[in-house]
């Protein structure tokens, strides 16, 4: 969230967890979250005008606190490419109920129905707002039969779109309320149906009241209406509210992201349907320690425990937390204890960046958020959102609580990292600054690896696709004013042998006084994968003094270190010392180290020593339709398809095993062979034998 001006105006407050609602807007991209959430606003906002800069929003979380009837309503924008789903997760996380924004002229992606399975999951109450109804070939009617077909039973049309001469939308129709809300006018006007509207009401009505009334708690209810008896719509709206609110029926209105028509028939629906915080399954505790906790219970009176949702630095205000209170009250100038142990819960010790902290720190300012605005805030509640300034040992995920009881929240998953870019500082003043920066993006961006290559020697920062990659370099140059540069990503090789060889190693030199003198003849044989390193003396007759065969070892093993061939670690080989020669004043440890050393090389050729190429299992998950080009592709990449399993849900498993090389981009690859419906792991297996064609191109000259 970046910070466009902090007003005076407060906020709205909530004084109870049951007047707040937590709702997240989510979908593919280009489908209208962000206008229509701009639109909410200004329904609810005076004078509130959409501030510039709505393309940057597209890649980030944003929040706004607006008052709809009484009600604290949180709207939560999230971004629909599948690059920054982190900043989804967070939003799911926040929220207690989801708006899915549907576009009719593009219909429903593959990421947006595995989103609505999720949701199912949890049981997350949804509802769904069709936009796009003005563009050519939308069309409501197919759009609703889209979400049916593809969310499940339970999609329901609750309003029906009305249009204009020139097809735009001008209003829509109430179903249960048999009332037209028309907004041609500029402003939104209610009568009743008139009787050209009848025909489309009888044909749509009957089937929503039966699914309603399906939902009811009344037994009595469905007997008496198929009796012919007419139920009080009041009645019905209200089992309506019941059902959404418990996430068995799924509400579609149609709006336009133009006009803002349907705007206000959406926030009845979000602050009367939607439930409040106090019945959202709130998720498990412990201690910093790891001790269990009892379960936390939405009460403004209990003790603090609220978690960081997000996490920037912002030029006007220093470090912003949006945090989300599950339980007590927070206020401004208070002092809290921070926790966070993300690497714990990941289970990878990988996550450079994401050490085990805990510290007690004083909040600063609290602010209610709307969108680029922060309006101050007197307090926050359990089940509220807020921005709290000047946490700045907070970050993602990290629990906000007690010092007198710290607590921490079991964090939300995030999917791995998947597109590794190894950066360069592009100057020394560039590299100075390098690792504050970096530090500050990963307590930010949990959804964003860092890696410090030891063997390579490459920093590596591990991203969710090029959109990732493109915002993570931007921030560094904007914010923090570091450049940095790209630059080819090196692998991690190793060199083996793979025939036996002799090696002849002699170290003499003479320049005054004591001089060098070691010779050391070896053999060499190769091993099985993952045997490691052996070393076998076999010198007879004291060629080689017994004080100085340890000392032709450690020179060997440093030389496997640094390898032979093309500079890389060597692994399972066998080193046979046969003979040698030794001088009785001139020979020394050091001599000896270097003539094993020295041995070692002379082995080495192209003939008898090749580069082995790590190894990664992957693990994928497709739509049926796309297995086999995703296996064609997977060939391609020199990988072995392990198995296929398919399941029931139109989806099939895939394994494989591929060449880590082969995969650095798969990302991006298999989010096009796959049509967005391909997901993916990648799990280090072993080292293999380089192709020959393939060997030559890291060979030194």
């Amino acid at each position: 969230m970046t910070v466009k001006a902090i007003v005076s105006t407060p906020g709205p407050q909530a004084n109870v967890p049951t007047q707040i609602r937590n709702v997240v807007l989510v979908g593919h991209s280009g489908a209208g979250k962000t206008t229509l959430f701009e639109h909410l606003i200004a329904a609810t906002t005076p004078d509130y005008r959409p501030k510039p800069g709505l393309e940057e929003r597209s890649v980030q979380l944003a929040v706004a606190s607006v008052s709809y009837d009484g009600v604290a309503l949180n709207l939560i924008d999230t971004p629909g490419y599948p690059d920054f789903v982190g900043e989804l997760r967070a939003g799911l996380r926040a929220a207690d109920a989801a708006l899915f924004v549907v576009s009719a002229s593009d219909g429903v992606d593959a990421t947006t129905m595995l989103l609505w399975e999720e949701c199912a999951a949890i049981g997350m109450p949804r509802a769904v707002a069709v936009t796009k109804l003005d563009k050519e070939r939308a069309d409501f009617e197919e759009t609703v039969a889209i979400c049916q077909r593809v969310f499940g039973d339970g999609v329901m049309a609750i309003y029906l779109p009305l249009h204009g001469d020139d097809e735009a939308l001008i209003g829509n129709l109430g179903l249960l309320s048999q009332q037209i809300h028309d907004y041609s006018s500029g402003t939104r006007v209610e009568h009743g149906a008139e009787a050209e509207h009848r025909e489309l009401i009888e044909g749509n009505r009957s089937e929503l009241l039966e699914a309603i009334i399906q939902e009811s708690e009344d037994d009595t209810l469905l007997d008496r209406y198929l009796g012919g008896e007419e139920i009080d719509v009041e009645v019905v709206t209200g089992d309506l509210l019941t059902a959404v609110s418990r996430g068995r029926l799924y509400p579609v209105i149609p709006v336009s992201t133009e006009t803002g028509v349907g705007t206000y028939e959406l926030l009845q629906l979000l602050t009367t349907a939607f439930p409040a915080p106090t019945l959202h399954p709130l998720p498990a505790a412990t201690t910093p320690d790891g001790d269990p906790l009892q379960p936390l219970v939405c009460d403004p009176s209990g003790p603090l425990v609220a978690e960081v949702i997000r996490t920037t630095s912002d030029p006007y205000v220093g470090r912003v937390s949006i945090v989300r209170m599950f339980s007590g009250t927070l206020r401004p100038d208070s002092v809290v204890h921070v926790s966070g142990h993300l690497a714990r819960f990941a289970g990878d010790e990988r996550l450079e960046g994401h050490l085990g902290h805990d510290a007690d720190e004083r909040v600063g300012l609290l602010s209610s958020p709307l969108a680029d605005l922060l309006r101050p805030k007197a307090m926050a509640i359990a089940g509220d959102l807020a921005v709290v300034a000047k946490l700045t040992k907070a970050e993602t995920t990290d629990t906000l609580s007690s010092p007198n009881a710290p607590v921490l929240v079991e964090p939300w998953i995030f999917p791995d990292p998947l597109l590794p870019v190894a950066i360069t500082a592009a100057s020394k003043s560039d590299e100075d600054k390098l690792a504050g920066a970096l530090a500050r993006l990963v307590a930010e961006d949990p959804t964003m690896r860092l890696e410090h290559n030891s063997e390579t020697h490459q920093v590596i920062l591990w991203t969710m696709g090029q959109a990732h990659v493109d915002v993570l370099m931007s921030r560094l140059r904007d914010r923090y004013g570091v450049q940095v540069e790209s630059e080819p990503l090196r692998m991690a090789l190793r060199e083996t042998f793979v025939s036996p060889a002799n090696g002849h190693g002699r170290h003499v030199k003479q320049s005054g006084g004591h001089g060098q003198y070691a010779i050391c003849d070896i053999t060499v044989e190769p091993l099985e994968r993952g045997a490691g390193f052996e070393f076998v003396d076999k010198v007879v007759g004291g060629a080689v003094p017994r004080q100085f065969i340890p000392s032709v070892e450690k020179g060997i093993r440093a030389q496997i270190a640094k390898g032979c061939l093309a500079g890389y670690p060597m692994v399972d080989l066998r080193v046979t010392l046969t003979d040698g020669k030794s001088h009785s004043v001139d020979s020394s440890d050091m001599a000896f180290q270097a003539a094993g050393a020295l041995a070692l090389k002379d082995a080495t050729s192209p003939q008898t020593v090749t580069l082995l190429e790590p190894v990664d299992a992957v693990s994928l998950v497709v739509a049926d339709e796309y297995v086999g080009a995703v296996m064609t592709d997977l060939q391609m990449r020199r990988g072995r398809v392990m198995g296929t399993e398919p399941d029931t849900s139109g989806r099939t498993a895939v394994t494989a095993e591929v060449p880590a090389a082969e995969v650095t981009r798969y990302a991006i690859d298999l989010r096009s062979v796959s049509h967005g419906t391909g997901t993916f792991t990648r799990t280090p297996l072993d080292y293999e034998p380089m192709p020959p064609n393939l060997v030559k191109d890291h060979l030194p000259g």
